[in-house]
């Protein structure tokens, strides 16, 4: 049986013991590093389609921001499941679909 993906980030975590050097605060400077390094990939990008030749690094920054997520999770028992279905939640509140469909308002903004 193969693995789910938070599994195998964990797995490999474990695997070279570094859930000792895995405390929140640098993982979230992790997490706050590698965003940058994906947006970097869109500085001076004047369109969309400049990017498009930058596709696999973007994907490499956005899995490294991905994993650093699951790894601080893991490092405070948080549940992604649960977080993000309560978020979603609290955003279907904020954003009625009639009051903000093909609207980027803020919710605060909104009618």
């Amino acid at each position: 049986m193969e693995m789910n993906i938070i599994e195998r980030v964990l797995k490999f975590r474990d695997d070279r013991n570094w859930r000792q050097f895995h405390n929140p605060k640098d993982l979230a400077i992790s997490i706050s590093l590698e965003a940058a390094e994906l947006l970097e990939n869109f500085q001076w990008s004047g369109i969309d389609t400049e990017v498009a030749e930058k596709a696999n690094e973007i994907q490499e920054e956005l899995a490294d921001v991905l994993i650093y997520c699951i790894l601080l999770a893991d490092s405070m028992n948080i549940d992604i499941d649960d977080i993000i279905r309560s978020k979603l939640e609290k955003n279907e509140e904020k954003y009625k679909i009639e009051k903000c469909y093909g609207n980027k308002k803020k919710y605060t903004e909104l009618e």
